[in-house]
């Protein structure tokens, strides 16, 4: 007789690819991705200033546009580090360096 599969026997891909530890380079590639695509949503104000590349071993990698404002924003890079911290609610980045 065939064996009759119930709901709860299977799981979601979203619960694969969140528990598994085949995809942790996966995870970690998506949450870079997202750290990157969310910089202008979380520093809409550095748009037109600084532009997120990458990110590398927990190190955000910024285009700056000039030497000035590379300055200025190396001031500020741990407060940069810190709300970007705390939008994603973990610590994502622990330094930032410019392009």
């Amino acid at each position: 007789m065939a064996r009759q599969h119930t709901r709860s026997s299977f799981k979601t891909i979203e619960e694969i690819l969140n528990t598994e530890s085949e995809f942790v380079n996966l995870r970690e590639s998506l949450k870079n991705y997202n750290i990157v695509d969310e910089f202008e949503k979380i520093f809409p104000e550095l748009k037109i200033i600084a532009r997120a590349v990458k990110v590398e071993k927990q190190a955000l990698f910024l285009r700056v546009e000039n030497s000035v404002w590379k300055s200025e924003l190396n001031f500020r890079k741990n407060l940069i580090a810190e709300k970007i911290n705390k939008h994603f609610g973990q610590q994502v980045i622990k330094s930032i360096r410019f392009l």
